[in-house]
Formats: structure tokens, C-alpha cells, sequence
């Protein structure tokens, strides 16, 4: 795996476009993900429905699960598919849909499209089209499809919001989405973003699930349900890959929804964006949680004292429970320690739990034991130290996992 630092959205797509590409001209060689007939029947597609594809097609099949089995197309839609790559869904999607419907297959990839189009042309298919293009700016106009199916590429897109967004706009009012897609447990939190090749390795750009779902709620989609989950990674025959994906919790889903009639209010939105309990969550995934109860431990300690002082200037009396401050106090210490403690799974380094435990300690033995501001403040700068360690160490494990360790160094010696 090679990453360069740096690079722009355009070259994230280009990147994008050069592996699928490259799975369109020589589907035999060599891929971090599995590819063709196998990797078809092991996602679980019937082989009563492979049977029926063309041989060019199925051979450069890439998706990442069977996204069929959410069961969004109905005889007669009109179905687009998004990231239709070589063809293989589009073309189940058209059996589906029977005489009365037809299917639009919309890919990114040049190579793709192309290899579509002969392999409809031999086949004598007429009621499939295809259009190159971006799931971030569908060129369809509003309400125009019953029905969406996608294999794999929302991880692929960089604008994943615009992406949800543009299919609930597409959608007539209760059409269906089906889509089958990788997602993560704990996101990627090194400066790697913009890194197109960890882009096309899958993980670097996929969703924490809860996110993902998330997102398609907050557009306006109703009954969002996963109804498989499986180890897409495990089929990969690069080492690498199975390490990464391991390393951040990514699978593959299969979800299915349907549109609502209208989109939810932008005070409904920001309501569900800024649920204290996602925010707690995501600290906890990308290893915050430790920074986060330092800093309420923090608020707690030197921020009360500040408000005791300067609240009589105001002519406002508090009355301070001291037992009570001082067990606020405590329990936020406490929770920075159990968070440093998580942390040793991460790096197996214990020097920071260490560091941390001892600045806890005098923290702890000042508010219970003998009160002494300097001995509070040295276990709160050694509590600090520790997570600052911790987050440090994560973050260095992150980059050795993603092969990002010599890159970082090659930019920063530049």
C-alpha cells in the first residue's frame, strides 16, 4: 500500500477512476478485493441469477455484498443503479423490472461504461442505459426512478451527504433504495483523508455504520433496516488489506429504505446531528473520550473555582456543595483513567496509563487526603501528559497499520 500525503479531491476521484479502470481492462490481475464469478457466489448472489449474466461482465464484477436481498425493485420500476461498474446488478435489476421497466447504470469510470455498452450491444439488450457520472451530481432530473440500487460505491465518494442527498432527490415520494456497502467501527482519525490510494483500498473513506444510517434518516428516508452484515475483507487476498480492515472494525452491510415524502426540517437535522449522545460516541470511537473527561474534569475543578469568585462581584451568593464538587471532580479523573486504560488495546503501551494513574493519584489524594493547589495542579499536568501520550501512541499505530509512517516522515523532512 503506498500513500502520499496531500493530495486533492479531484485526484481522489482520478485514483477512483484509474483502479476500476483498471478492473475493467484486466480483471485477472491481482486486486486488493475480490473480483468475478467467485467473489459473486461467495456475497451470496443465487446462481440462478449469475447463470443469466454475460461472461465479460461477470468477470469484472467488484461489488461488495448482494444488495438484492433488501428487495426494493418491483415489476415495472424504473431503476438506477449508482456505481453500476461492469453491469452485473444493473443487468439483475432489469430482470427484476420485466418488461415494463428499464434501468439506468451510472458510473464514474470511463473503462466501465464502455465495457457496458458492447456487452448490451452483443447481447442485443435495449431497455438498459447508461450514463457516466457522479453520485454527488445525478444528471437526472427530480422524482424520475422507483427504485435505487448500489454495490460498493458510496465509500468511494468524498461527499457522502451531497451523495444520500441527490438519491432522496431522484426518488419518486416512497420509492425504494437498496445498497450494499462498507462501513466501519472506529473511523480513521490520521491525516490520511485526502490519500487517494487508501481511498480505493475501501476503508479510509467508508462510514461508521451508525453514521451512515444516520445520514440517510436525516435526508428523509424511512425504514432504514441492515438485513445482512458480513466479513467482505476476509475474502481479500492481501494480507494488508485484511490488517487494515481488521484494525478499524470494516464489514460490509446490506441495507434497505424507502423515501419519504418529504424531506425532514433543517432544525429536525441539526437536532439529530447534535444529539449529545452521537457526539459522546464519536469521541469514544476516535479515541477522544480520554481529551473530553480531562477537559470536564478540568471545567469541573479550576472552572467552578473561577465561577465562585467571580459570581459575588456580580452580587450573586452560591453556595457550594463541596462533597459534591469534589466527586464531580473525582469522577471525571476516573473516566480520563478508564479511557487511557482502553487505550493499551490500541498501542500496548502502558506507560501512558502509567504516567496518567500517578497524576490521578495526586489529583485524588488532594481532594480526599490533604488539599495542596500545587500538588492538584502537578497530577493534573501529569494526567494531562498521560493523555497526551495515549492519543499520540493511537495515533502513531494508525499510521503503522495504514503504511503511512514513511510518508509522514518523507513530509515533514521536506
Amino acid at each position: 500500500m503506498v500513500a502520499i500525503l496531500g493530495y486533492s479531491r479531484p485526484q481522489i476521484i482520478a485514483a477512483v477512476q484509474a483502479m476500476y479502470g483498471a478492473v475493467a481492462a484486466t480483471p485477472d490481475a491481482p486486486f486488493h478485493f475480490p473480483v468475478g464469478a467467485d467473489a459473486c457466489r461467495r456475497l451470496g448472489y443465487p446462481a440462478a441469477q449469475t447463470a443469466e449474466l454475460p461472461g465479460e461482465t461477470l468477470a469484472r464484477f467488484a461489488g461488495v455484498g448482494y444488495p438484492f436481498r433488501a428487495g426494493a425493485i418491483r415489476p415495472g420500476d424504473r431503476v438506477l443503479d449508482i456505481g453500476a461498474g461492469a453491469g452485473n446488478d444493473a443487468l439483475i435489476a432489469r430482470r427484476l423490472a420485466g418488461p415494463g421497466g428499464r434501468v439506468i447504470a451510472l458510473d464514474l469510470t470511463a473503462g466501465m461504461t464502455r465495457r457496458l455498452s458492447g456487452a448490451i450491444r452483443r447481447a442485443g439488450i435495449d431497455d438498459l442505459d447508461i450514463v457516466q457520472g457522479s453520485a454527488e451530481q445525478l444528471p437526472l432530473p427530480d422524482g424520475c426512478v422507483d427504485s435505487i440500487t448500489s454495490n460498493g460505491a458510496l465509500n468511494l465518494v468524498p461527499d457522502k451527504r451531497r451523495a444520500v442527498a441527490e438519491m432522496f432527490r431522484v426518488l419518486k415520494s416512497r420509492g425504494r433504495l437498496q445498497l450494499a456497502d462498507v462501513v466501519i467501527h472506529r473511523p480513521v482519525s490520521v491525516d490520511c483523508h485526502e490519500d487517494p490510494r487508501l481511498w480505493v483500498e475501501c476503508v479510509v473513506g467508508a462510514t461508521v455504520k451508525e453514521d451512515l444510517l444516520a445520514l440517510f434518516e436525516e435526508a428523509g428516508f424511512e425504514e432504514v433496516r441492515i438485513v445482512g452484515e458480513h466479513d467482505y475483507f476476509a475474502l481479500s487476498e492481501s494480507p494488508q488489506t485484511r490488517e487494515v480492515a481488521e484494525s478499524f472494525g470494516a464489514h460490509a452491510i446490506e441495507v434497505g429504505m424507502r423515501r419519504g415524502e418529504t424531506a425532514p426540517s433543517w432544525a429536525w437535522r441539526w437536532r439529530h446531528r447534535l444529539d449529545p449522545r452521537r457526539a459522546w460516541r464519536r469521541l469514544h470511537r476516535r479515541g477522544l473520550l480520554g481529551v473530553a473527561a480531562l477537559a470536564l474534569a478540568l471545567l469541573s475543578c479550576y472552572g467552578t473555582l473561577a465561577l465562585v469568585a467571580l459570581l459575588p462581584l456580580l452580587g450573586i451568593g452560591l453556595a457550594l456543595d463541596e462533597g459534591l464538587w469534589a466527586g464531580s471532580i473525582a469522577g471525571f479523573v476516573l473516566l480520563t483513567l478508564a479511557a487511557l486504560a482502553a487505550g493499551i488495546r490500541r498501542h500496548a503501551d502502558y506507560w501512558p496509563t502509567m504516567l496518567g494513574a500517578m497524576g490521578g493519584g495526586l489529583v485524588l489524594y488532594a481532594l480526599f487526603v490533604d488539599y495542596l493547589a500545587l500538588v492538584e495542579l502537578a497530577g493534573f499536568v501529569l494526567l494531562g501528559s498521560g493523555v497526551a501520550w495515549d492519543l499520540r501512541r493511537r495515533r502513531r499505530r494508525e499510521t503503522q497499520v495504514l503504511g503511512l509512517e514513511g510518508a509522514t516522515s518523507r513530509r515533514q523532512t521536506r
